[in-house]
């Protein structure tokens, strides 16, 4: 009986010794997991880089002493004279009020229904926003909507600081979301602006700044201060 215990118990200190092997990743694969971390990172800073320059302070592509669109007798929008950034921000509120639907997932060609998640409540509530704070302030609000897509596009290019990039293009992103998805003049496929939020998520998530980024020159000098305790070390990492 003694002799199966100690049997027993050198077996399982040798399975406690024995490391478990994992297997190791190719190089290939690392390298391919790494491109199209890059890929993604490059494609986010281009979607904001396109998008600033039409929107140039300080007019910020804005006509007509900063005219919006207004709503007609149908509901559909009255350019006004407007154009630029005035031009989308005027049709986020201009719609507002209808019934808009989004994740749209249509089964009628099967003998089903056509369901969705109505986010109009939520339209409004951005429209209260825009018509209350952003409209009647744009000259200046206009800096920092410009400013934050620049400040999208140079982390993502740079790499620098990708998690502050990836959380401001999370929440730009979630708001053209709201405010433009599906609308029907000039219809807005809501996946341009879903794909958005989603590739936004993945870069705050992934940190690509490590992958061939400044990141991942900056995290090795941030750590042994963040490691003494100092509190902007700690925060630059964690937004890297």
């Amino acid at each position: 009986m003694t002799t199966l215990k100690t049997d027993a118990a050198v077996v399982s200190d040798h399975s406690k010794a024995t490391p478990k092997r994992v297997a190791a990743i190719p190089s290939w694969d690392r390298r391919l997991q790494q491109a199209v971390l890059v890929i993604g990172r490059l494609g986010l800073a281009y979607i904001f880089f396109a998008g600033f320059l039409w929107k140039m302070p300080p007019r910020f592509g804005c006509v007509n002493n900063f005219a919006f669109p207004v709503a007609n007798a149908e509901g559909r929008p009255d350019s006004n004279g407007s154009s630029g950034l005035c031009y989308w921000l005027g049709l986020e509120t201009v719609y507002a009020p209808q019934e808009r639907k989004v994740l749209i997932a249509d089964l009628q060609h099967i003998g089903g229904q056509q369901f969705g998640v109505n986010i109009s409540p939520v339209a409004q509530l951005n429209a209260v926003f825009l018509e209350g704070v952003v409209k009647p302030n744009i000259a200046w609000f206009g800096y920092l909507i410009w400013g934050a897509e620049v400040l999208i596009a140079l982390t993502m290019f740079l790499g620098l600081f990708t998690r502050l990039g990836g959380l401001a293009a999370i929440a730009i992103a979630t708001q053209l979301y709201i405010g433009l998805a599906n609308i029907p003049s000039p219809f807005e496929w809501e996946w341009s602006y879903g794909q958005m939020v989603l590739l936004a998520v993945l870069m705050f998530g992934l940190a690509p700044g490590r992958v061939l980024g400044l990141d991942a020159l900056l995290r090795p000098r941030l750590a042994p201060a963040a490691a003494r305790g100092n509190a902007l070390a700690r925060l630059a990492l964690l937004l890297t």
